[in-house]
C-alpha cells in the first residue's frame, strides 16, 4: 500500500511512497576510528532530524588514538539511544559490522558510514517501508558529494571490472536516462555507506564476508542477497551527504594496493560469471 505522485515537470515519471507495515526497531551500525568531527556530524544529524522513533545507534570503536574521540564516546553514552562497542582487532569492515549486528537489538539493520550526514527526517521510515515490500532484500539511498554532485545512485555489476557507481559526479538533480537517477528501481547493488536490510536476510545469507576486509564487501553482500532470491532497491528520495572514506583514506600504499588487488581477485573467482554478464 502506498501513495503515488507524479514528478513535477516530468510527465510519465512517478514516485510511490509506501507505508511502513510494522514499526520495528532499527539498529543503525556505524564503524568509527578517530574522526570525532565527522562522527559527530553524522550522529547529530540522526538524533536531531530522524522522525521515526524506534531506533538505536550502535557505534563500533576501532583502534582510535585521539583523546577527543573517547571523550565524545563518553558524552554519547549518556544518550539511551546510543551504545558504543569496541573492536580491538585490525580494521575489517565486514567483521566490524557483523560484530555490531550480533550486539544490536533491531529487527532491521542500517549499515552507515561515519562520514555521512542525514538531510531529511523521514529517511528511516522511507527505507523501512521499502524494505518491507514483498521480495525486497536491501534498500540503498542516494548519496551526494559535498558539492551536491552524485556519489551514489545505484551500483552496476561488472562496471569497471567488478562494480561501479552510475551517474557519479553528475549534478544531484540530474534525471539520467529515462529518469534512472531519480526513480525508485531494482538495481544490481547499492553501497553499504547507507543501506537497510532485515536481520533475517542478513543472517540468511551469512552476513558480510569477512574475507573481504575493505573493498567490495557490499557488492558481494548484494550478490548473495540477489542469489537468495531478493531484489535490491534504490530509493532516491532518501538523500545523504557523503564525505567519503575520510577515516581510512585512499589506496595509496603498497600494502593497501596489494590488499585491493587481492579483493578484486576474490570477487573475480567467486562471482566471475555474474561480473561477466553484468
Amino acid at each position: 500500500k502506498g501513495e503515488v505522485s507524479m514528478f513535477s515537470g516530468y510527465y510519465g515519471f512517478y514516485r510511490v511512497r509506501y507505508e511502513v507495515q510494522k514499526k520495528s526497531k532499527v539498529s543503525i551500525l556505524i564503524p568509527n576510528k578517530d574522526e570525532k568531527e565527522s562522527l559527530k556530524k553524522c550522529v547529530d544529524s540522526i538524533l536531531e532530524k530522524t522522525i521515526y522513533p524506534n531506533y538505536e545507534i550502535v557505534i563500533v570503536e576501532n583502534n582510535s588514538t585521539t583523546e577527543e574521540i573517547f571523550e565524545y564516546y563518553k558524552e554519547l553514552e549518556q544518550n539511551k539511544r546510543v551504545k558504543v562497542l569496541t573492536w580491538k582487532d585490525k580494521f575489517n569492515y565486514s567483521a566490524i559490522n557483523n560484530f555490531a549486528e550480533q550486539n544490536s537489538d533491531g529487527e532491521y539493520l542500517v549499515l552507515l558510514n561515519n562520514d555521512t550526514e542525514i538531510r531529511k527526517g523521514d529517511w528511516l521510515e522511507l527505507l523501512l517501508a521499502d524494505v518491507q515490500q514483498p521480495g525486497v532484500g536491501i534498500v540503498g539511498a542516494k548519496l551526494l558529494y559535498p558539492d551536491r554532485s552524485i556519489q551514489h545512485a545505484g551500483v552496476v555489476i561488472g562496471l569497471g571490472g567488478v562494480a561501479g557507481h552510475v551517474f557519479s559526479t553528475y549534478p544531484g538533480n540530474y534525471m539520467g536516462c529515462n529518469g534512472r537517477a531519480q526513480l525508485q528501481q531494482t538495481v544490481g547493488g547499492v553501497t553499504a555507506a547507507c543501506l537497510m536490510v532485515s536481520r533475517s536476510v542478513y543472517e540468511e545469507v551469512g552476513r558480510l564476508e569477512e574475507d573481504i576486509a575493505v573493498a567490495f564487501n557490499d557488492v558481494d553482500f548484494c550478490l548473495k542477497v540477489r542469489k537468495a532470491g531478493y531484489r535490491i532497491m534504490y530509493e532516491p528520495w532518501v538523500v545523504l551527504n557523503h564525505y567519503e572514506s575520510k577515516s581510512r583514506g585512499a589506496e595509496d600504499t603498497p600494502e593497501k594496493q596489494a590488499r585491493f588487488v587481492g579483493e578484486v581477485h576474490y570477487m573475480e573467482h567467486k562471482w566471475g560469471e555474474e561480473l561477466t554478464k553484468g
